[in-house]
């Protein structure tokens, strides 16, 4: 009887194993290249992907004024919320027994890093808000603050990657495939 029972059993579990194995989870839905493109916006120092646009310093101030202040505070060097930090100033700071001021003109090494940076999370109420006119102006506008670019320089994707950062060689380089 006992052979009969384990028997049965595996008559069963080869009978119902193929209709679990046939009915997979259905989780989710194909994805479509549209919808991956609206997320593949990265741009590297090279300025691969910029997108078409162009803006200077003077267009980025009312742009600044009106959607980043708020958080960055009056020229983006006196932050009214912590977590947002300043984006201008720290000069000079990386430096043996300084208190680093990690900036945008102090830090950063790359101009399209800033310009990648903003299109992808800031304004932090509604990123990916910002048009690409008015991501190259206050990308300009950051820069001029800093000192790195004049307020009448036109920023596009022909110049952002040119921009000289000056903590550009503050970095040591780490091959990710060393050969």
């Amino acid at each position: 009887m006992f052979t009969l029972k384990a028997v049965a059993v595996c008559v069963s579990m080869l009978t119902i194993a193929p209709a679990a194995v046939a009915q997979a989870p259905q989780f989710g839905q194909p994805i479509a290249l549209a919808d991956i493109a609206a997320w593949d916006i990265s741009i590297g120092p090279d300025g691969a992907g910029l997108p078409l646009g162009r803006g200077t310093a003077i267009e980025g101030e009312a742009i600044y004024v009106a959607k980043c202040q708020a958080c960055h505070g009056e020229k983006g060097i006196s932050p009214s919320v912590a977590l947002a930090g300043a984006l201008a100033g720290g000069m000079g700071t990386l430096a043996p027994g300084k208190t680093p001021i990690k900036t945008v003109g102090s830090f950063w090494p790359y101009a399209t890093t800033l310009f990648d940076y903003i299109r992808r999370a800031m304004p932090f109420q509604d990123s990916k808000s910002l048009t690409a006119d008015e991501l190259y102006a206050v990308s300009a506008y950051i820069l001029n603050l800093d000192g790195v670019v004049g307020s009448n320089d036109v920023i596009d994707a022909q110049s952002l990657p040119k921009v000289r950062m000056p903590n550009r060689d503050g970095f040591v380089p780490f091959p990710r495939n060393p050969k």
